[in-house]
């Protein structure tokens, strides 16, 4: 049985359970969505009807809640008469339910019935709960902009391997993607840009031609309810101070007036770190509340990602309101007055009941006691707050963004980073070795991020992903040894059948021989670097 992620444990009987056409499903309370889900997309690829029937009958797949199972945790009983899915939860049911999709074979993903298929299920009971409750991968949608159906298919990649967070960015220098009403032109100007640069930011290549795109609040609300039927909840970010120069350019009071034109700036159209940030005004800060009002409507997550991330400060020293602000507030530095920044969003979060969440430049100057931090430069931020008693999501750089190259060869296209294989990402460890017991239980989980300069469409953004994203998913999900220890052979020979799913599911992943003629980019310059990446 070649499951992605490997379950916790597995015992195989002799025989198997036959599928046929008057297969259907008893529903217990709290299950319902799974059964919606499963006749859709099981009985897609099966043809079959998939109706309700009573626990006497058989030929019958049974979905139960069962108290004392932890939230995620599942059972799952393939027995000679019918198939049993027990959860602790709505979500441990479903995530039952996609392992029988496996158990069923690649075919069970498609969205059509292939002639002369038969349907049976290995007798076997499965248990299983996940490592960690924070599975998450983050998809920036501001560098390109994918269109909605996109982040659906995406959504339900993202359940196929039972990550259970999905980190929606928004908002960047290059484009604003999410309808806010009160204020029209951060999407009338600040969701399209006049071109983009093709390969990284040294590379001479443009494409010349307008791009962008943005979700309504309708779209938004469609992927929310999406992502919930599939037990994912969406992380919306909504990047301040820094990476805003497309609401500068929508809105010219939000930057530094007293140091750059801010009338004369249009949407970024290349890559890199941008100094046009936010004004540390009460204006500002009145205007994204209004945006973080109408966030918090669309979004019902626990947490709000506020970014925080690569914020220069040259501005904000030229700047004689700026300068002002801090005597005003008695602050030490620049980094303090970002630091103040975001705790104005933290308090205002907070007070509503949600919680802010930032990337790790965020311990700069000082961080609010409730905020939560992305630990993306390595380790070492998220070593620095769990020790302050912050939770914490593990996505270092090195380790864990899939926009880096999968391998050293020439044919890679457009090598950002260093090299992080298959195997790189299957031995990562998101817990690190020196945080005690008590300061590991602020880890809530851990993130896999695709930033997408060099990722122009969906085939692109899959041949990155896929298959890293399945060693991550079961990095995130089991209980696996010290990496050392990890049976990335046994990893391999799951993964040659389940690329049999992935493509059921039309990913266009990275072959493990290399890419496809059509995958490479010969030509547009990367920015690859050399040796090992740096593990702190």
């Amino acid at each position: 049985m070649d499951l992605i992620p490997l379950p916790h444990r597995t015992e195989r009987a002799e025989g198997f359970f036959e599928l046929g056409d008057g297969f259907g499903i008893e529903a217990g309370p709290g299950t319902e969505g799974t059964a919606r889900w499963l006749r859709t997309t099981l009985g897609a690829a099966t043809g079959f009807a998939l109706p309700p029937k009573k626990g006497d009958e058989y030929d019958v797949l049974h979905l139960s809640v069962r108290p004392g199972l932890d939230t995620e945790e599942y059972r799952l009983v393939v027995a000679p008469h019918g198939v049993h899915v027990q959860g602790g939860s709505p979500a441990g049911v479903f995530w039952g339910a996609q392992t029988m999709l496996q158990l069923l074979g690649p075919d069970a993903f498609r969205r059509a019935p292939l002639p002369g298929r038969a349907w049976r299920l290995p007798l076997t009971e499965i248990r299983d709960a996940p490592r960690f409750r924070w599975r998450g991968v983050m998809l920036d949608v501001a560098r390109h902009f994918m269109p909605k159906d996109g982040v659906l298919r995406h959504l339900d990649l993202l359940a196929a391997h039972k990550l259970n967070v999905f980190h929606f960015h928004l908002t960047d220098d290059q484009g604003w993607r999410v309808e806010i009403r009160k204020y029209p032109r951060l999407t009338e100007v600040g969701s399209w840009r006049a071109r983009t640069k093709f390969g990284h930011r040294a590379s001479p290549l443009w494409e010349e031609k307008p791009h962008g795109g943005y979700y309504t609040q309708d779209d938004i609300r469609e992927i929310v309810a999406y992502a919930a039927e599939r037990h994912i909840t969406v992380v919306p970010e909504i990047d301040v101070p820094g990476h805003s120069q497309a609401a500068i350019a929508a809105y010219p009071e939000l930057g530094n007036t007293d140091v750059v034109d801010t009338t004369a700036l249009s949407v970024w159209d290349t890559w890199g770190v941008n100094p046009n940030v936010l004004a540390p005004t009460d204006n500002t800060l009145r205007f994204y509340e209004g945006v973080f009002e109408e966030v918090l409507e669309l979004f019902p997550s626990e947490f709000i990602h506020v970014g925080g991330d690569e914020c220069p400060k040259d501005q904000w020293r030229q700047s004689p309101t700026a300068q002002e602000r801090i005597r005003e507030l008695g602050l030490k530095d620049e980094d303090e007055l970002q630091a103040w920044f975001i705790g104005h969003f933290d308090s205002w979060l907070t007070a509503r009941g949600r919680r802010l969440i930032g990337w790790d430049e965020i311990l700069e100057g000082g961080l609010a006691k409730g905020a939560a931090v992305s630990s993306w430069r390595g380790y070492a931020g998220g070593v620095a707050a769990a020790r302050a008693g912050h939770d914490v999501v593990m996505c270092p750089e090195q380790q864990v963004y899939l926009d880096h190259r999968q391998d050293a060869g020439a044919d890679e296209p457009v090598p950002i980073g260093f090299v992080r294989t298959l195997e790189d990402v299957y031995r990562f460890e998101p817990v690190p070795a020196e945080l005690t017991p008590d300061e590991a239980r602020h880890v809530l989980g851990t993130q896999a991020n695709l930033w997408t300069e060099v990722m122009e469409d969906r085939a692109r953004v899959d041949y990155q992903a896929f298959p890293r994203l399945a060693a991550f998913a079961e990095v995130a999900w089991s209980g696996l040894p010290a990496p050392a220890e990890r049976d990335f052979a046994d990893f391999e020979r799951r993964l040659a059948a389940h690329y049999g799913r992935l493509d059921a599911l039309g990913v266009a992943y990275r072959p493990p021989t290399g890419p496809r003629p059509w995958q490479r980019r010969p030509g547009v310059p990367g920015r690859p670097i050399d040796g090992p990446p740096p593990n702190r």
